[in-house]
């Protein structure tokens, strides 16, 4: 079988999508039932994986600066529409594999991964831009795909309620955590850790972009809550890109930085961000709403204990090795932050169970899935 996968999520920063592509990229590149596999990247079409390339800074300024004019950005994405299915068109007896919500036209078989539906569900959590160009585009993918392919159960639930699309059609394959989390001894942390002036098992962490639906004001609002002796002791570290739709957000932060319990790293480079995992005391992931939510996985095999809510895709995620909470309860949070942090029984049990629960997820099991998919495409 021969497969087409758009990689074009591989991309400086690499999201968790961009993770996703590029995992499921190189095991699929070891399968012995690939013939041949191609990597549909913009207008290109690449025999071998592509690296990681920063977007020049002009591409964010003009999409942030421009993103209310419509027309314009409609034309754009028209004009690369366009090439990538010029760059395909002879490839009909291949499988394609659009990895991020978006499918070409393509005259043979086609498959498009649907990480979660908030463009539908939590439109307020998006720019409008990004909303009326995802719906258009998703909607589109339904028509041309043989088969979809999603993360999480809740999200296939999602996809059926929605769209209507037959279950038997909806493959899932979740994700897991890269190799390259686990637990690490402080002196490997030390080095990295000091780039940032922080010391291991210090610090509790979030990662994610600064954007509405990651909740972090309820997260704030707990932390505020605990004694300034505790917040002063194990600061509140948080680290992702600045996001959108996020100005109060920030202005909170910069308020807590200022009081001494919090730090914003901004974007942290993958090659640090293992030991930054690694080296917390704790992590919480208090989203509202995720696809599947592959931080907490990646905290669990990093061997840090996990608080997490207990919403969309996150109770199938963490299954029972994570403290869970409902997303509007600041108490609530504020109680499970303060036990995480000053409770060594409960952190030594979180993490054994952490450990366990995140080593049933594999990515060859993810690519295994997959290619089933790929096989059930064929036949349709």
């Amino acid at each position: 079988m021969d497969i087409i996968l758009s990689t074009d999520a591989i991309s400086h920063p690499l999201t968790g999508i961009g993770r996703y592509t590029s995992q499921l990229a190189r095991q699929l590149s070891q399968r012995p039932e690939v013939g041949k596999i191609m990597f549909s990247h913009g207008g290109k079409l690449l025999p071998r994986i592509p690296e990681q390339q920063s977007r020049p800074p002009a591409v964010d300024w003009l999409r942030n600066n421009f993103s209310k004019y419509g027309m314009l950005l409609d034309a754009y994405r028209k004009t690369y529409s366009l090439a990538k299915a010029h760059s395909i068109r002879h490839l009909h007896n291949a499988v394609y594999h659009g990895t991020n919500y978006y499918l070409p036209k393509f005259a043979g078989k086609s498959l498009v991964t649907i990480h979660d539906m908030s463009v539908f569900t939590l439109q307020n959590c998006h720019r409008e831009d990004r909303v009326r160009f995802l719906r258009r585009e998703m909607t589109l993918s339904f028509t041309r795909a043989a088969v979809i392919i999603t993360v999480s159960e809740f999200s296939k639930r999602e996809i059926m309620a929605r769209f209507d699309w037959p279950a038997d059609r909806i493959h899932v394959t979740p994700l897991a955590s890269a190799d390259i989390f686990h637990p690490r001894p402080q002196a490997e942390l030390m080095p990295i850790l000091a780039q940032y002036k922080l010391l291991p098992n210090r610090y509790c962490l979030h990662l994610g972009t600064i954007e509405p639906r990651k909740n972090l004001d309820a997260l704030l609002d707990a932390y505020r809550g605990l004694p300034l002796g505790l917040r002063s002791q194990f600061p509140l570290i948080l680290s992702g890109s600045s996001g959108w739709n996020s100005e109060g957000l920030h202005a909170r932060l910069r308020n807590a930085a200022r009081e001494g319990w919090l730090r914003y790293l901004g974007f942290v480079p993958d090659r640090n961000l293992p030991a930054l995992l690694a080296g917390a005391r704790l992590f919480v992931f208090p989203s509202v709403y995720e696809g599947f939510g592959l931080p907490v996985l990646e905290a669990m095999s990093s061997g840090v204990p996990v608080i997490c809510s207990n919403t969309s895709s996150l109770p199938e995620v963490a299954g029972n090795a994570a403290a869970m909470f409902s997303p509007d309860d600041t108490g609530q949070l504020a109680s499970l932050i303060a036990t995480g942090l000053e409770n060594p029984q409960w952190r030594s049990t979180a993490t054994e169970s952490g450990l366990r629960h995140a080593a049933r997820f594999s990515w060859e099991k993810c690519a295994e899935l997959t290619l089933n998919a790929y096989a059930a495409a064929a036949t349709l």
